[in-house]
């Protein structure tokens, strides 16, 4: 499977903070490291607005007027949104810092928030968003090729992984051996695996639904 290079499109840098003058402060900050930023000023504006594709991580306060930074956290996981997240806060709420790195947060930060290490912050979310964009297309390809395959070269493959024999791979389907090896040698091909090792590999990445 070929690697996936660089995101050519810009990252983006979305700031919910209810604070307008602290949008203003983050989004020139950041446009100063040649990041593009969007500011909203609250989580209910940010989980409606459009999602640009491009790779992007979410600076939020974390005590928001609507929806804490923790809900927000806690709304984006359960819509499958896996945008890295940083938190700001007017104090050290280590409660709420603790549970929020648990959740998967970036960092958690207290204001005045120190400029060197928000955007060091940033530059790691973004930086984990490629990593995990890049992830996500190779499992995707994966299930594709999984999925392009036959009912019958689908058993065979579960098999083949298992490490069961051509032989008894027959016995169980109550097909000839010959026609097992024309099913895996069709599978291999499909699965675009160089070898077993490969395969197992692959399924083992894809994670597919048992049959």
């Amino acid at each position: 499977m070929p690697g996936a290079g660089p995101d050519p499109r810009p990252s983006l840098v979305f700031i919910v903070d209810e604070d307008e003058a602290v949008r203003q402060t983050l989004t020139s900050l950041l446009g100063q490291e040649g990041r593009q930023a969007i500011a909203f000023g609250s989580g209910q504006e940010f989980l409606a607005a459009e999602r640009p594709p491009q790779p992007a991580c979410l600076v939020t306060e974390a005590r928001l007027p609507d929806k804490d930074g923790l809900e927000l956290q806690y709304a984006l996981s359960d819509r499958g949104d896996p945008i890295p997240i940083i938190f700001i806060a007017r104090d050290g709420d280590v409660r709420t810092s603790v549970r929020a790195m648990k959740a998967g947060a970036i960092d958690f930060l207290t204001k005045p928030v120190d400029e060197p290490e928000l955007l060091a912050a940033v530059r790691l979310a973004l930086q984990r968003d490629e990593v995990q964009r890049r992830e996500r297309e190779r499992l995707g390809e994966l299930r594709r090729r999984i999925a392009s395959l036959s009912p019958r070269e689908r058993e065979v493959m579960r098999r083949v992984v298992r490490g069961v024999l051509n032989k008894k791979i027959a016995i169980e389907l109550g097909i000839a051996e010959i026609t097992v090896k024309v099913h895996r040698r069709h599978m291999m091909d499909k699965m675009g695996a160089q070898s077993l090792a490969h395969l197992v590999r692959m399924v083992d990445r894809a994670e597919p639904e048992p049959d």
